[in-house]
């Protein structure tokens, strides 16, 4: 085969890449927005969001309490020691509330519920979906997306909201047992920082990045649980590939709020 033939196989193979990235992107999308349009009906499944809520409490609580606590102390204990070094370490509260409210509450709350929850999702959809309930619910007039899909992504939404705030009480909690016991910070300033750089905008702010994270979890899993194909192995690939576009969104959807939150609170 000369240069030109396989410049011109490189060029087909780039151009088929491209066209399946777009449609699975407008599959993707198509989807989001169905979702959206179920969710805000009368037929929504109450009883089974309220399953899927406290089913995806019971595989994230644990990780998430378990995770918070050396996630949160370590970042804490360095900013500390920073503070030490410049005689400031009555400021600890407040480099603890900015960590803990702003970046590390909403993350690690929800990269649980991406890794736990969403992937337990995944499973049990992409199972449906090689045994043929899926199909037959369609067959039977039922819509997939209505019945199943709606209620856990609502419930993961809700779930990563109140980790979040779990997770911000231990954090803080944490970080006053080694600011305090381990490095020598006054308990009351610590107390009274707290308030310091950080206000209620920015816990609700914090709130509505785990919102939306979660959203994003339970969208993805949704989507390659009800896609999912080739036998059980087809279902293993796609809760491996929830864990990776759901970690990658969550991350892009972090810088573009966080940007926006501060280039709004610096305006104002």
């Amino acid at each position: 085969m000369d240069e030109n033939s396989q410049a011109i196989a490189r060029s087909a193979l780039a151009d088929s890449t491209f066209a399946k990235t777009a449609a699975v992107f407008g599959d993707f999308y198509g989807f989001v927005g169905e979702v959206f349009k179920q969710m805000f009906t009368r037929r929504f499944q109450f009883r089974e969001f309220v399953s899927q809520a406290w089913f995806i409490i019971t595989v994230s609580f644990a990780p998430a309490l378990l995770v918070s606590i050396p996630f949160c102390v370590v970042i804490i204990f360095q900013v500390n020691q920073l503070l030490i070094q410049i005689g400031a370490i009555d400021l600890a509260g407040a480099g603890a509330a900015v960590a803990v409210v702003r970046e590390i509450g909403p993350i690690v709350s929800v990269l649980v519920v991406a890794g736990a929850g969403a992937t337990a999702i995944c499973a049990d959809l992409g199972s449906r979906k090689i045994r043929e309930e899926i199909d037959a619910m369609v067959t039977l007039g039922i819509d997939p997306i209505e019945r199943l899909v709606v209620p856990r992504v609502v419930a993961s939404t809700l779930v990563g909201v109140a980790l979040n705030g779990m997770v911000t009480v231990v954090g803080l909690v944490g970080g006053y047992f080694f600011s305090v016991v381990l490095q020598g910070a006054t308990p009351g300033l610590y107390l009274s920082d707290l308030t310091l750089l950080v206000g209620l905008p920015d816990f609700l702010a914090s709130e509505a990045k785990a919102a939306v994270f979660g959203l994003l979890a339970g969208l993805t899993a949704c989507y390659l649980g009800l896609n999912a194909k080739g036998g059980p192995k087809g279902v293993g690939d796609a809760v491996n590939q929830t864990v990776i576009f759901a970690f990658m969104l969550l991350f892009a959807a972090n810088s573009v709020i966080s940007t926006v939150f501060l280039q709004i609170k610096l305006g104002a």
